[in-house]
């Protein structure tokens, strides 16, 4: 894609000096106080390696994702308007099989461009800043990626150890504009960049001794005077952090709404959360969340989605009074790609952008090869459309291969004898991916698609040491996906919290339990106890016994649960061993040892019963009719929204 419509330095430098002239022109004075231009920003957001609209896990077009989709979005917006700025706002380097095969199979050498950067290459992107995954495969492939990149980055709460930003911490850049009346102006466009501090907890070996991460706020606080001493015409902040209500604590998560208190940011993009807004249900009734114009506490702000689901579109209104230039008026969008039809079907709105797919079809096509590798066969389906409400054999697989992977491992270290568990969560349940986002592997070849399916994350092993009373702790703090479920109430009441990520809903293999949703959740979503009386786990034994909640266990898990992610309060004890091997690569050799694998659900863990009358229900796919678990007491409850099924408990 050409980047004509983006003048150079030379240029606007050109441009500048001619405004500067007509300004010593009679009557210009009055004329430029009154000069009205409107800018158009655009945003895309955790695009995670999804540059070809297709799912790599299906070996299947798919028309919900791309950047070569949301491209065609792209070109059409700046078409329509005089003046546009394209931002990317992190997350780009990590999450899908493409991204996947660059960093495990083919690999990144200094020199070479990753797919996903020669697709954002092709686009006239301004400026972008990193999100917490691009720290996933350590500093050394982010450098060389970043190196190829032809645009910059900015993130200013990150920094060496031993001082100096791993980039800037924000950029000037001077843009020619034109105004209403076909005047031009120079602005000078400030853009500084933030990421979650978390990203310390969640890549800890790749990071810890090599840089670290300050809160957002602080760090803006610490380098807006800097960025305002430089004279911006206006300020864009790229936050790779969601939006989340609530008193300031420090070293938030999402802390956008925190963020736009800042003097001096103008307009705020924000993503992390893969949500869209304005619109999306997760921001309604959040003091100082406009989630119909569209702001963070009056400042303009968006969120479009994720995977290329939508393009962020921030209308702004300028007007220059005096020197100044003054946002009088704004309009905010998350544009999709695709729309769901009332039976469910996608309708796409959009063609992918030749440019964009020829920028990777080597990789591309290089992808499918790798995906398509076979690593052994199973026996029986497998399918994760139940896995948040009974015990799931996609769970299964998981917890086998890690406790067959960490006993031999143990065996020769001091902590033999202690009782080895398992962890390991639902990666694919629905939830706000839709309800085409579920595991569903026919009986039969097993390829390494396959196992990616069923893990998704490049996560690696970790092995924590904790008590019976921490396992109980963890599983309440997993069980915080449930809603409380009012056993007096006949009215419908939704079992699943939507806002609760199915990758924290963790299934602890090796001990028996049952979950009572009709008790509270003890911990809130940061992981806080906040009904101390509250105990939805029932019944925890270890060995057919009542647990000892002084005993020891061993906990095989990955290094985002180890490190703190999800904030779970039995995982901050004791890590006593960082495996090298991925999960997912685990997963992999436990089947071709086996060869052929018959993955069944043990029903270690289970809901109570509810009593009669109570009208319990939750979502998930369509395609979930007619594989209903035996031991699951549901029945289909008509449609749901967005294109989900709807399913009741039975008492």
């Amino acid at each position: 894609m050409a980047r004509d419509h983006r003048l150079n330095r030379r240029e606007t430098l050109k441009a500048g000096a001619a405004i500067a002239a007509c300004a010593a022109l009679p009557g210009a004075a009055a004329a430029q106080a009154s000069a009205k231009l409107k800018l158009r920003v655009l945003e895309t957001t955790d695009l995670h390696v999804n540059v070809v609209p297709y799912d790599y896990f299906r070996d299947g077009p798919d028309d919900t994702v791309g950047l070569a989709k949301t491209a065609s979005l792209i070109k059409a917006a700046q078409g329509d308007v005089k003046n546009s700025l394209l931002f990317d706002n992190g997350d780009f380097l990590q999450g899908s099989s493409l991204g996947d095969y660059i960093a495990y199979k083919k690999g990144l050498k200094a020199g070479e461009t990753h797919p996903m950067l020669a697709a954002m290459n092709a686009l006239p992107y301004l400026c972008g800043t990193l999100g917490n995954h691009e720290f996933n495969y350590g500093l050394e492939f982010l450098d060389h990626g970043l190196a190829k990149a032809e645009f910059p980055m900015v993130c200013a709460n990150v920094e060496r150890v031993g001082g100096g930003p791993l980039v800037d911490a924000w950029r000037l850049f001077e843009q020619s504009f034109e105004d209403e009346t076909g005047d031009r102006h120079v602005l000078q466009i400030g853009v500084i960049g933030f990421v979650p501090p978390q990203i310390m907890q969640w890549d800890k070996g790749n990071l810890d001794g090599k840089i670290v991460a300050n809160d957002i706020v602080d760090a803006a606080e610490k380098h807006m005077p800097d960025l305002i001493d430089a004279q911006p015409d206006l300020v864009i902040a790229l936050c790779h952090s969601g939006i989340a209500g609530g008193t300031r604590r420090g070293m938030e998560e999402n802390a956008a709404l925190h963020l736009s208190k800042i003097e001096g940011i103008d307009v705020i993009l924000t993503g992390h959360q893969h949500l869209v807004f304005p619109g999306g249900k997760s921001f309604e009734g959040i003091d100082g969340v406009d989630n119909v114009k569209g702001s963070l506490n009056g400042k303009p702000a968006c969120q479009p989605g994720f995977w290329g689901s939508h393009l962020g579109i921030v209308d702004l209104e300028l007007e220059k009074r005096g020197e100044r230039w003054t946002i009088v008026d704004f309009k905010v969008e998350a544009k999709p790609i695709y729309e769901r039809t009332t039976d469910r079907k996608i309708v796409s709105k959009v063609a992918a952008e030749p440019a964009i797919l020829a920028a990777v079809k080597t990789d591309h096509e290089a992808t499918l090869a790798y995906m398509r590798e076979p690593v052994g066969s199973t026996a029986a389906p497998i399918n994760s459309y139940f896995a948040l409400v009974a015990d799931d054999p996609s769970i299964q697989i998981v917890a086998e291969a890690q406790i067959a992977y960490a006993k031999p491992l143990m065996a020769q270290t001091r902590w033999k004898n202690l009782p080895i568990l398992s962890a390991a969560a639902p990666f694919k349940s629905g939830g706000r991916a839709g309800p085409s986002f579920y595991t569903d592997i026919p009986a039969g070849p097993l390829a390494l698609k396959n196992i990616a399916d069923i893990y998704l994350y490049p996560n690696t092993v970790q092995i924590v040491k904790i008590s019976g009373a921490d396992v109980r702790e963890w599983l309440e703090r997993s069980a915080g996906i449930f809603n409380r479920i009012d056993p007096a109430k006949s009215d419908e009441q939704p079992l699943i919290n939507p806002a609760f990520p199915a990758f924290n809903f963790d299934v602890i293999d090796g001990v028996t339990y049952r979950i009572d949703v009709t008790q509270a959740s003890r911990y809130d979503a940061d992981g806080k106890v906040v009904a101390p009386d509250a105990h939805r786990i029932r019944d925890l034994a270890f060995a057919g016994e009542p647990i000892d909640e002084k005993a020891e266990f061993l906990v095989v898990t990955n290094n985002y649960r180890a490190g703190g992610g999800g904030n779970f309060p039995g995982t901050k004890t004791t890590v006593v061993l960082e495996a090298p091997d991925l999960n997912r690569d685990v997963i992999v050799r436990h089947i071709l040892g086996k060869k052929t694998i018959d993955p069944k659900a043990d029903g270690n863990w289970s809901l109570m019963p509810l009593p009669a009358g109570v009208n319990a229900t939750f979502l998930t796919s369509p395609a979930a009719a007619g594989k209903l678990p035996a031991d699951l007491k549901a029945e289909p409850a008509g449609d749901g929204p967005e294109g989900f099924a709807k399913y009741r408990l039975r008492s």
